[in-house]
């Protein structure tokens, strides 16, 4: 792997505003960024990666490379939490594997918006309907771990069976209506719909000012993540060699799948983004209203404070590598 990129990447500004935030921290810095912002800092985010990725499809149009990057995002969505799921039940109750596993097939996307800043910085395009695969990647993960602990209650008998019903009810509203997906997949649509009208109104609201607000974002990320990352020590070793391991096994099954479905570098990129990262928004939201036997002490220092680091820190210049290096 070439040194250059990581280092490149490290000098990248929304990168070095997240380690401020963790040198905040760890010198006892009073620097913070108020809750709203930070959450209008995440709806933001949400809303330009939707709206941008909507224009592109208004351009590109559907076809049969959108249809195979969808699809491909839907199905790895799906079919990770029950690949994790056994994984993470050697050491924890099915309750934690459950959320955990669901968390873990979800995606960040301020993780793809990071490896998109970083394609931008290296000059290399992508297309916009990598967006549209990540809106579908929400959804299908917090159905999928909400399954295995169902399922799990059900074989020790520990839930009767109208209480399954309505949770099953909630559990499909909730990964329908979950804020942060509504959000993407509404700011898409309506990116698609709109086309160069919208993109045009909403200058510079849309772009001009993304890279400023990311590094804000960040440096937010930063503070929290340092902030976590200490509570992951009660649970010993497994934990944060799964959360460490996570990114970097299942980055070679993204980029094997890039490559044979033929996307070029930047999307091939993304997408292994999208099937290495973890989601600390959406699905833990999601998990605490439908599972609230889960410890989000654990899943979040997991997700944010290492799964996350890692991928911005070296994974997005690694996962690069690799694929330049195989001339993908």
């Amino acid at each position: 792997m070439d040194i250059n990129i990581i280092l490149e990447n490290f000098m990248h500004p929304p990168v070095l505003f997240f380690f401020l935030g963790m040198i905040a921290v760890a010198v006892k810095s009073d620097l913070e960024i108020p809750p709203q912002i930070s959450k209008f800092l995440g709806l933001y985010l949400l809303f330009d990666i939707g709206f941008k990725g909507g224009v592109e499809l208004f351009h590109g149009g559907f076809n049969a490379d959108v249809i195979s990057v969808m699809s491909v995002c839907l199905i790895a969505s799906f079919i990770i939490p029950f690949l994790m799921f056994p994984i993470l039940r050697k050491k924890l109750d099915f309750h934690n594997a459950g959320a955990i596993a669901g968390t873990y097939g979800s995606i960040s996307a301020v993780t793809f918006a990071t490896a998109s800043s970083f394609l931008d910085s290296q000059g290399l395009p992508f297309n916009g309907y990598m967006v549209a695969g990540m809106a579908l990647m929400e959804s299908p993960a917090i159905v999928a771990g909400l399954i295995l602990i169902r399922r799990s209650e059900r074989k020790q008998k520990k839930s009767i069976e109208s209480d399954n019903k309505s949770s099953w009810k909630e559990t499909l509203k909730e990964s329908v209506t979950n804020g942060s997906v509504l959000l993407l997949v509404g700011a898409l649509v309506i990116g698609l719909f709109t086309g160069n009208t919208g993109e045009a109104e909403l200058k510079p609201f849309v772009g001009d000012i993304f890279k400023g607000m990311l590094s804000l974002y960040m440096l937010d990320m930063g503070l929290i993540a340092a902030k976590r990352i200490k509570e992951l020590k009660k649970s010993g070793l497994f934990l944060t060699s799964f959360a460490l391991i996570f990114p970097i096994v299942v980055s070679f099954f993204g980029i094997a799948t890039a490559a044979l479905i033929g996307l070029q570098a930047g999307d091939a990129l993304l997408l292994t983004v999208l099937f290495a990262s973890a989601s600390y928004i959406a699905v833990p939201a999601a998990m605490r209203l439908a599972v609230p036997e889960a410890n989000m002490s654990l899943l979040l220092p997991m997700s944010l404070g290492i799964t996350f680091t890692f991928n911005i820190a070296l994974g997005i210049p690694m996962y690069y590598a690799i694929i330049n290096s195989l001339g993908i």
